[in-house]
């Protein structure tokens, strides 16, 4: 019959959220760029606005994949193209932290904070410089954290938060809703404290972010992760708050897997983070 569907695939209306976004993120990165060029004088009101618009696209484009769910239009064919698509995202992000770890690693080999005159015209190219080789890292005068301390505590919660993810998603595939739940409210509690202990942390750094390359590195790449934390947080408060009403099954429960992808991708970078950073770095 005409209009009869007859494939797996799901066609979407006309949304207006990619533009939206598109806009949101346009606006947003104007207003940075204002902000950035107008100094200590200037209010990121512009910026603020795009970063809200983008907020609410996140939430009215989540809302409806659900809605779209739960309307039967994810299909056998249309979950492996999502799981795809969070795989793919998950890439992106490890290409995006490596060159972070790239940066830090590049500096921290081959140390060229504080030196003047960094190269000279060798006549077939730039070479470096006598004083270049002298040069130490963790640069002169910075104060590292004792990896022991703080950093040890943080590692250990993320580990643990990620074994309660774990056990939260084994508990729906066994139909076990109370072990889902506090599986997913133990994973957001840890998440928080670990987002606590961190802003604590850079509370107390004996060093900035303006200060060298070594505090840039740092506060990039272990901020970014932060970041990310909080962001994991967010996206397995809001599976906690769908589990609690009753919106994954043992067998449909893709919104709670790309969450669980997503946090052991958070543990894992942050292993390498403290391994590499706060450990060999220091």
């Amino acid at each position: 019959m005409a209009g009869e569907k007859n494939h797996d695939y799901h066609i979407i209306e006309p949304s207006p959220w990619p533009f939206m976004g598109a806009l949101g993120g346009f606006v947003m990165l104007l207003g940075m760029v204002l902000w950035f060029h107008a100094g200590q004088k200037g209010v990121p009101f512009v910026g603020i606005c795009g970063f809200l618009l983008v907020l609410y696209v996140m939430f009215v484009w989540w809302r409806d994949v659900v809605r779209e769910s739960h309307a039967g239009d994810h299909t056998r064919v249309v979950s492996i193209g999502l799981r795809m698509g969070m795989i793919l995202f998950i890439m992106s992000e490890v290409m995006f932290f490596s060159a972070w770890f790239w940066t830090f690693f590049k500096h921290a080999i081959f140390p060229l904070d504080g030196v003047p005159d960094l190269f000279i015209d060798g006549g077939v190219g730039l070479l470096p410089t006598a004083e270049a080789a002298d040069a130490v890292w963790p640069p002169a005068g910075i104060a590292t954290f004792d990896p022991w301390d703080l950093p040890l505590m943080n590692t250990l919660i993320l580990l643990l938060s990620g074994c309660t993810v774990t056990w939260a998603h084994h508990a729906l595939l066994e139909n076990k809703r109370p072990g889902l739940l506090w599986g997913l409210i133990g994973t957001v509690a840890l998440g928080a404290i670990f987002t606590m202990f961190q802003a604590y942390e850079y509370g107390h750094a004996e060093f900035s972010f303006r200060d060298n390359i070594y505090g840039a590195s740092f506060f990039m790449a272990t901020g970014f992760h932060g970041f990310h934390v909080l962001v994991g947080t967010i996206f397995l408060g809001v599976c906690l708050y769908r589990a609690n009403l009753g919106h994954f099954t043992a067998d449909k429960h893709l919104g709670l897997e790309a969450a669980a992808w997503y946090w052991h991708f958070v543990d894992v970078v942050w292993l390498f983070l403290f391994a590499s950073i706060y450990i060999w770095g220091a």
